[in-house]
């Protein structure tokens, strides 16, 4: 043994400040971290498993973190090692990926390094906010691979419970950043899960297993300075020390004043304000991408611009009745696209025909022109659509709710022009969720877009052909292209 024997204890009473001092090493844990990291220096060697059907990436045994403490850190005993080694992943720094149980093994386990953002020196304290919206967010990802264990079922709906009131907050927060997570690297977003994970090992630990941040000393400090603003993983700050639906405390808390109340909801307020404004921020630029093609200042109108030249080409497709490629995909963003281009409604309400379901958009269509009728006219016009869609042995009966139902026929009896208004966005939405998706997958609409690009390509091979006739022609003698 190249030292003094170390005690072998496994609580975390033994800082690892004490046993950086106990090895003589000039600088912290987080330094032999990064020494164990750096592949120029006899770093641990971190590499990439196959394993049966994937990969496993950015990965070392427990057997190499031993040899590489005994080697580097003069330690004799192997016991020793692993026990420096379980010191070390209990804070973190280090973690299995295949459990939640942070401690070291002399095999061939496979271990992964934290990510420096997660280290302790961080001196996070994370609300159960934070972890509501791990653990929300892990029921969006992956299920087989990130799955729930059952403790973290129970927490959830616990935190759920005591968070009733903000919840849509923290859902909307765990959306965000899985659609955020979604645009990473596959690899990348495997590492970084595992990472995280860890995080919530140490702070959340598995029930029966050591929590090293029970009696941290910090804890206790801040303890004391409740109203000192606390660091969040995930960007949501308190000021306030608040009751943990995981892990009771240890002291009763303070009884809640009016002023507490009142900084607590103005908190809330201002932290959903922002989220909705980066929120409505990503819509507008999603809009913005998918438009893109359709904006003329950005996108030159295809064949000419009409407004800066006096080629009408551009009008006649507008106007056709043989839409273009460009025309019909915008059909797929939405079906107020398909209902707002006359095309697009005639393409639409032969599909419904052709499912014997056309009566629903030739409603929507008949309130749609009742809006635009003469007063004169429109206690007529809603007799007429009453007559035709709705009343009892209908010709053309629609299928709406009772409460609509009800509400309609107590306006027919005071005619106006938005007489049929409930009726109307009931019919809009079971269009919009059953048969504008039907229609998008269907024959017709698909036999549109392929038809164009049919036409497209025999286009251009017919265009080519005929140069390269004409260049043939061209490199010929006055005799030979007479002969042709």
């Amino acid at each position: 043994m190249g030292g003094p024997e170390l005690p072998r204890q496994q609580e975390p009473s033994l800082g690892l400040a004490d046993v950086a001092q106990f090895y003589g090493w000039t600088s912290s844990i987080e330094d032999v971290i990064t020494r164990m990291q750096d592949d120029k220096t006899g770093g641990v060697p971190i590499r990439t498993v196959k394993s049966f059907l994937s990969k496993i990436p950015s990965v070392v045994t427990g057997t190499d973190i031993v040899q590489w403490l005994m080697k580097n850190l003069n330690i004799e005993d192997p016991a020793e090692a692993i026990h420096m080694g379980s010191l070390i992943a209990a804070q973190g720094y280090i973690f299995p990926i295949s459990d939640h149980v942070l401690t070291l093994k002399d095999d061939g386990t496979f271990y992964r390094f934290q990510a420096p953002y997660f280290w302790p020196s961080n001196c996070w304290e994370p609300e159960n906010t934070d972890y509501a919206i791990y653990l929300c967010k892990r029921t969006m990802q992956n299920k087989a691979r990130l799955e729930l264990a059952d403790y973290e079922a129970e927490n959830l709906a616990r935190l759920q419970r005591a968070f009733a009131r903000k919840w849509e907050f923290i859902f909307m927060q765990a959306e965000a950043q899985v659609k955020i997570d979604r645009k990473k690297d596959k690899t990348e977003r495997k590492i970084l899960d595992s990472q995280e994970r860890a995080f919530w090992d140490v702070h959340r630990p598995v029930p029966g297993c050591v929590n090293t941040t029970e009696m941290d000393i910090r804890k206790c400090r801040r303890m004391k300075n409740p109203q000192r603003v606390k660091k969040s993983v995930y960007g949501v700050t308190e000021d306030s020390q608040s009751q943990s639906p995981v892990h009771m405390p240890s002291q009763p808390a303070r009884k809640t004043t009016k002023d507490d109340v009142r900084k607590q909801l103005y908190t809330h307020s201002f932290h959903l304000c922002i989220f909705s404004f980066l929120f409505s921020c990503y819509s507008l630029i999603t809009y913005s991408d998918q438009y893109i093609d359709y904006d003329p200042f950005i996108t030159p109108a295809e064949p000419s611009n009409p407004w800066i030249n006096d080629d009408a080409v551009f009008w006649d497709l507008e106007t056709s009745k043989e839409p273009s490629q460009h025309r019909v995909k915008r059909w797929g963003f939405s079906i107020d696209e398909v209902l707002k281009d006359p095309v697009g409604r005639d393409q639409f309400l032969r599909f419904l025909e052709s499912e014997f379901s056309s009566e629903n958009l030739r409603f929507w269509l008949a309130v749609q022109d009742l809006k635009k009728q003469p007063l004169q006219d429109v206690a007529t016009r809603v007799e007429d659509i009453w007559q035709e869609f709705l009343a009892p042995g209908a010709q053309s009966a629609i299928n709406l709710d009772s409460h609509s139902y009800e509400i309609t026929s107590q306006n027919v009896k005071d005619p106006g022009r938005y007489t049929y208004e409930d009726a109307q966005e009931h019919i809009y939405k079971l269009m919009k969720s059953d048969s504008y998706a039907r229609f998008l997958r269907s024959n017709a609409y698909q036999d549109l877009l392929l038809a164009k690009k049919k036409v497209s390509v025999g286009k251009d091979m017919l265009a080519s052909l005929k140069g390269a006739h004409l260049q043939l022609h061209k490199g010929r003698t006055p005799g030979a292209r007479a002969a042709c």
